[in-house]
């Protein structure tokens, strides 16, 4: 596998010293290696998913934007990442002889927007994006914790891509069984590498009684089919409000929290690493669980 993590950091300085109308077409030139891969998801525009979701704004000045590309540049964030896929890859392709996986993959890395709150306030300064094979992004502000935990970001998001390499993922079929196994995978996944440390808010915020009854809510919802209805079950209600969804009465990033506490379940009775479930279907994950539903 070639791994490309782009020269983004130059883009986007290079971006920000244009004129506001010139901005747009840079950062989709920026977004370009990722939407060729992932044009095969359907119509998916990235640069106007970046000025809706969590991306740094090109509309307006924000004279925090340099300092902080320069910050990350010298805390060496796109080496990091680099250093972080190779280690992952390695014990990926070690722990599933060949596996099938995309020939290259793609990484961008964007700055963040630091007035967003589902980055700043739910994703601590960064998250990713990475179920479509062959490419990876990423998006953070630089703070303490991000820049410690960007690598392990990108770790987490090889493991989605990997494993959606080898397992289907139909829009209208996909179950938040589907959903809540992988992102529990992915996060474990990162355990094995670095340790418990290295784990995303997203999976290690919900703890006693709370992750209990998220654990029977979702649980109870496992074979909810759809995209469209996947947030709630995963990201939570107030991400489900935002993106005008249905709320299902779950606290933030709860299915990261069951999805990893059904994969540790999985993981003690069938003996194997996250690694060596990259590729194993979710029945069979929540099977191990005690579930005894979900596709």
């Amino acid at each position: 596998m070639k791994m490309m993590v782009h020269d983004t950091a130059s883009a986007m300085l290079d971006l920000l010293r244009r004129p506001r109308d010139e901005r747009p077409d840079a950062l989709r030139e920026m977004y370009e290696p990722l939407q060729n891969v992932m044009s095969v998801a359907g119509d998916m525009d990235l640069v106007r998913m970046h000025q809706l979701g969590c991306g740094f704004r090109i509309d307006r000045e924000d004279p925090r934007y340099l300092p902080a590309l320069r910050r990350m540049q010298d805390a060496g964030v796109w080496t990091r990442i680099e250093d972080s896929l190779a280690t992952a890859w390695e014990r990926l392709n070690g722990a599933v002889p060949g596996i099938r996986h995309a020939e290259t993959v793609h990484i961008v890395l964007a700055l963040g927007d630091p007035d967003d709150d589902q980055l700043m306030v739910r994703s601590a300064g960064y998250l990713g994006m990475g179920g479509i094979p062959g490419a990876i992004q990423l998006m953070m502000w630089p703070t303490d914790t991000s820049l410690q935990k960007i690598g392990h970001a990108a770790a987490h998001e090889l493991h989605h891509n990997v494993r959606y390499a080898n397992v289907a993922w139909d829009p209208k079929a996909v179950t938040v069984g589907e959903q809540v196994v992988a992102e529990g995978l992915a996060e474990a996944f990162v355990r094995e590498l670095a340790g418990e440390e290295a784990m995303g808010p997203w999976s290690t915020g919900l703890t006693g009684t709370a992750l209990d009854r998220a654990h029977e809510k979702i649980t109870a919802g496992i074979d909810v089919a759809g995209m469209q209805n996947l947030p709630a079950y995963v990201f939570g209600d107030a991400t489900a409000r935002n993106m005008g969804l249905q709320p299902v009465g779950l606290p933030d990033f709860a299915g990261y929290a069951v999805g990893l506490r059904l994969v540790d379940a999985h993981l003690a009775a069938s003996g194997l690493t996250a690694a060596q479930s990259t590729a194993l279907p979710a029945r069979e994950i929540l099977l191990n669980a005690g579930v005894s539903n979900g596709a």
